[in-house]
């Protein structure tokens, strides 16, 4: 029976935020609000976590899970972005977009693209994300909570509860954040490629 917190989105409370991460450090799945749809979520090392949502998701081994970060910083231990991509992530950071990127060595090799060693980045606008990152102080391990069978993901806290309550370790309640997934944008190739239109305007990307 997964746990059900109702977080502020403008002004999260500390003792809730420290509850959740504390269930991602012990290996929990949690779902948490995004600046574009709510998702799943476990602690970067786990893999039986990360199992876990592969499970609740029907995911193969080809799925590429996202890294969700604080901030660029973050960004950059883990993938590799040179001055061009820096400028561009820069200036649509946070914001609802997942950056394709070439993975540096600090990435878990079971998170690569198997055959291209890429690993998807975002920083989402989101004050609940901001907090939880900042607490735990390394990114989530994530995929938008989008069911087998369904093209769009799930919005309703409620919903996910009754639907979801005995996979999961927490629910946070966060409100609408919207139902849209990121925008995706590959970065490694010579020029960026927008691969799926979602929430982010590609426009800025389309050469």
């Amino acid at each position: 029976m997964s746990q059900f917190f109702q977080i502020h989105p403008e002004t999260p409370q500390k003792r809730l935020i420290n509850q959740a991460v504390d269930i991602l450090r012990r290996g929990g799945v949690i779902v948490y609000p995004t600046d574009s749809a709510y998702a799943i979520g476990c602690h970067l090392g786990d893999k039986q976590a990360a199992d876990r949502i592969k499970r609740i998701r029907r995911l193969d081994d080809k799925h590429n899970f996202t890294l969700v970060c604080r901030d660029l910083s973050d960004i950059g231990v883990y993938a590799k972005v040179d001055n061009t991509q820096y400028r561009l992530l820069k200036n649509f950071t946070p914001g609802p977009y997942t950056f394709i990127l070439d993975a540096t060595s600090e990435v878990p090799r079971r998170l690569l693209h198997p055959k291209r060693r890429t690993v998807g980045v975002r920083v989402p606008d989101n004050a609940i994300v901001q907090e939880l990152l900042g607490e735990l102080g390394e990114p989530i391990m994530s995929s938008t909570l989008i069911l087998p069978g369904e093209t769009e993901p799930m919005t309703d806290p409620y919903d996910i509860r009754d639907t979801l309550e005995h996979e999961l370790d927490l629910i946070i309640d966060g409100g609408f954040c919207g139902m849209e997934a990121t925008t995706v944008v590959d970065f490694t190739g010579e020029a960026p490629v927008v691969t799926r239109v979602g929430k982010g305007d590609p426009a800025p990307f389309e050469v």
